[in-house]
């Protein structure tokens, strides 16, 4: 046992290049994972192309927004059960699942006469679409070895960074050739080419669990939908009457959801504590959902205001925000050949640029230039990249063996709760500040500024969580013992 524990230390220090990784009998399991990635990342990007287009043939201009918002809860929803489905049934039938889930949403979008029947398709995008993502996290750190989980790690913030510019391309693509029912279809043979690769990989039940699967969490679930739903109709239209009741009852159902969770033994969907910031997985976790909060101003924001106070395109404000996603592929490719012991400076490093950066949005927006935003935009996401391929190696270093499959699934789906709950607030604060009456710049130049220094208390809870997760100094014993 001395030895491997040894020999397992000795693999997590060298460095692994990209002609080893990607020569390994890994890439097959690497391709998967990223086809799985693909299609929840471009889905949305190549939707929002798609829908003036929609909007124009069946109507519900109206019910524009829940198409996100639906897509949102769904990922949500589907992400905090993967964990669970996974330790049940193992890899392939519920990821299997998910690809025909999202397949079938697909479908339903495509041949859907009216806007609320697509919204019931891009519901089901999002339950497989979400449990995609967060099954492909569980995979990356189950089926590869601990020294190429960070090399596995960039390569899907890769993908994620290629779909922030092809998603929109393929959209419009369809628009202008096709249709948009094409574009869906175009996914839809996607998820099902998926599925069943995923039915014919030898090597995706390798984490079956013999734990009896004797009830499905439907009334946890249910509260978390329900918090994430009520949180977004509070942040719709500002108004003491609607804004309070609704935020307030959506944290209830958050704390009752963590509290019933916290009690279900074996059945839990998150780790223990998820959010208690004194423990390794839990300041991960907070550190993760406080930072996405507090950068999700720009994504939902940023493109109206900059256009608003500086006068640029639309396309323009588009591709700004998109440097986020550029500065977050390049960082991820290069820094993921570091070995294990850089774990807790590239985390350390990588938030506290993100903090930098919302801090750099704060003057920058309001006042330019814009080439300044764009460079803050791209340290944004060259902070997150920078940190995220070492974040799930070092979390499941620390973790209990019972606990990896858990955080494996937990980390993207408390990033995409962060982003749902932070788009709730930051609408609350942006309409409170006088969004929906902007005439002039100076009017928008105000929204920003109360807009982006609401996101720095976010950033500095996140600081606070993650100099927990990188003063932690247990090893990696808890993995390396299996206990």
């Amino acid at each position: 046992m001395a030895d491997t524990s040894s020999n397992s230390e000795k693999d997590t220090e060298t460095f692994v290049s990209w002609r080893e990784f990607l020569g390994s009998p890994y890439a097959a399991s690497l391709a998967l994972v990223c086809l799985a990635v693909w299609l929840h990342a471009a889905d949305s990007l190549i939707v929002a192309t798609m829908l003036p287009s929609i909007v124009a043939e069946i109507g519900g201009v109206a019910l524009v927004g829940w198409s996100v918002s639906l897509y949102e809860i769904g990922s949500i929803v589907a992400g905090a059960a993967s964990a669970l489905l996974i330790m049940r049934f193992g890899l392939r039938t519920p990821m299997s699942m998910a690809a025909i889930l999202f397949g079938f949403g697909c479908i339903l979008s495509a041949v859907s006469p009216t806007m609320p029947l697509l919204l019931t398709g891009r519901a089901l995008q999002g339950l497989g679409g979400g449990g995609l993502v967060a099954m492909g996290f569980v995979a990356v750190g189950l089926i590869f070895p601990r020294r190429y989980i960070a090399r596995a790690m960039a390569a899907v913030s890769t993908l994620w960074g290629v779909s922030a510019f092809a998603g929109p391309l393929v959209g419009g693509f369809f628009v202008e050739y096709a249709t948009w029912r094409w574009g869906f279809a175009f996914f839809a043979c996607h998820a099902f080419a998926l599925a069943l690769w995923i039915v014919l990989r030898s090597d995706a039940d390798v984490t079956r669990s013999t734990a009896d699967a004797t009830e499905f969490p439907v009334k946890r679930l249910s509260l978390l939908c329900l918090a994430v739903v009520l949180a977004a109709f509070g942040g719709v239209e500002v108004s003491i009457l609607r804004t309070v009741p609704s935020v307030a009852a959506g944290l209830v159902c958050l704390i009752a959801f963590l509290w019933f969770d916290e009690r279900a033994g074996d059945t839990r969907l998150l780790p223990r504590r998820p959010f208690d910031p004194w423990r390794p997985a839990g300041a991960a976790l907070l550190m993760i959902l406080s930072m996405s909060m507090a950068t999700i101003a720009v994504t939902a924001f940023g493109p109206l205001l900059v256009t608003a106070i500086h006068g640029v395109s639309a396309l323009t404000a588009g591709y700004i925000v998109a440097c986020s996603s550029i500065g977050w592929t390049v960082m991820a490719v290069l820094v993921s050949g570091l070995p294990e012991r850089f774990d807790r400076l590239m985390i350390a490093l990588g938030m506290t640029v993100v903090t930098l950066s919302i801090l750099g949005f704060l003057h920058a927006v309001p006042n330019g230039p814009v080439w300044l935003i764009a460079v803050f935009a791209a340290m944004e996401g060259g902070g997150f990249g920078m940190a995220w391929t070492f974040i799930l190696r070092r979390t499941m270093g620390l973790a209990g063996a019972d606990e990896v499959h858990r955080i494996s699934g937990a980390i993207p789906t408390i990033q995409r709760l962060g982003y749902a709950l932070g788009a709730a607030y930051v609408g609350i604060v942006a309409n409170a500040s006088g969004l929906l009456s902007i005439e002039t710049a100076a009017d928008a130049t105000k929204v920003a500024r109360w807009v982006f220094a609401s996101c720095v208390p976010f950033a500095a809870i996140g600081l606070i969580a993650m100099s927990v997760l990188v003063r932690d100094r247990r090893g990696n014993r808890s993995i390396s013992s299996g206990n």
